[in-house]
């Protein structure tokens, strides 16, 4: 089996690290895959770097790429081709790898598919569309995407080990967090649809409460000035950390005392699933696919979109009951072990490869 794996984002985000896992794991299973990748792009320079067998070509322009998609399926080595993302999948539709192999689509946002005879040639070219979580798999269906064609295999994480209490407090230092204080999380883009704004809204009200809780922000994006000022207006200077992009975010995951994830519109959300793989007690909201993840009052704990006080409510409780927070954060791991962890995501990634060749 030699799938070729097609990624020409050049930034990287949860979807490129879930291609750098997969290819990790079909790799461990003996299937030599190939990328092929954008110049330049995180993903690529991963991938090499691990030993994994790159091509590369323009994002730019989707023509080259198409012509580099058709030069590589010539020979008839590639017995399906993965596409990643918008810009492979219309490179890999042009570039006429359907013809040659299953295309299989990965689709991880809940957005509708595009009318266009364009997008709609696109997904009838292929012979299976993964959706990440049953929630994406209903709203491409709803928006003409065939059902025949959809295919549910949740994104996985890596299960780590739990660190000690050495590690930890190294990892709380680096962002001058001391013995006494209490460390909120959230990573992800900055923008407005990850909800960042109403957990600073949340810490607010509850900063009467807990004086020595902060917040740690991973990530960066456009909406960083607006979320700095909002910090500002609310008093949270000196509370809310703005970390940027943390390259090692295990060290984020084993810093923080409770995950927040307070996204509006998810597909899945695979730092959610790496605060619970770690442990740590979550907070997320009600709707999209978070549902899929959490058990509410088990293995995590959900609040309405967009309510403040539930938002502050959940979080004190965390808090406040030590027992409670760990019962939380141990249910949260075994459900990611038995749900979403990488190598049940390859597998069933592998076994949908050989269906669609059979």
């Amino acid at each position: 089996m030699i799938p070729l794996l097609v990624d020409l984002e050049r930034e990287w985000r949860g979807g490129q690290n879930q291609f750098l896992l997969l290819l990790k794991g079909l790799y461990e299973r003996g299937c030599a895959a190939e990328l092929l990748a954008a110049k330049g792009s995180s993903l690529g320079h991963r991938a090499e770097k691990a030993g994994f067998y790159v091509h590369y070509t323009s994002r730019r322009s989707l023509l080259t790429a198409a012509r580099k998609v058709r030069a590589l399926m010539k020979d008839g080595r590639f017995d399906v081709v993965h596409v990643n993302e918008s810009q492979a999948l219309s490179a890999a539709w042009l570039g006429r790898a359907h013809q040659r192999a299953p295309l299989l689509i990965a689709r991880r946002v809940g957005f509708p598919i595009g009318k266009s005879y364009f997008s709609r040639a696109r997904f009838r070219a292929a012979a299976r569309i993964i959706a990440n979580s049953r929630w994406v798999a209903e709203q491409a269906a709803a928006s003409g995407a065939p059902e025949k064609k959809l295919a549910v295999i949740y994104e996985g994480v890596e299960i780590p080990p739990l660190p000690g209490a050495v590690v930890r407090s190294a990892d709380r230092i680096r962002w001058g967090i001391g013995e006494q204080e209490r460390l909120l999380g959230c990573a992800g883009v900055l923008l407005r649809d990850k909800g960042q704004e109403w957990l600073m809204r949340a810490l607010a009200r509850l900063r009467a409460d807990f004086p020595n809780l902060k917040l740690l922000l991973a990530g960066d994006g456009p909406d960083r000035e607006r979320l700095q000022d909002l910090a500002r207006k609310l008093k949270l200077e000196d509370v809310v950390i703005f970390a940027g992009f943390v390259k090692d975010v295990e060290a984020f995951y084993r810093a923080i005392d409770v995950f927040v994830f307070p996204a509006l519109f998810e597909g899945l959300g695979t730092s959610l699933l790496a605060a619970m793989a770690y442990a740590v007690p979550s907070v997320t909201y009600f709707g999209c696919a978070l549902g899929e993840i959490v058990e509410n009052g088990k293995s995590g704990l959900q609040v309405e979109p967009r309510n403040t006080e539930a938002l502050a409510e959940a979080i004190g409780k965390l808090l406040c009951d030590a027992a409670f927070s760990a019962s939380i954060g141990a249910q949260g791991r075994s459900r990611i072990e038995a749900m979403f962890s990488v190598d049940r995501m390859v597998e069933e990634t592998l076994r949908l490869y050989r269906e669609v060749c059979a």
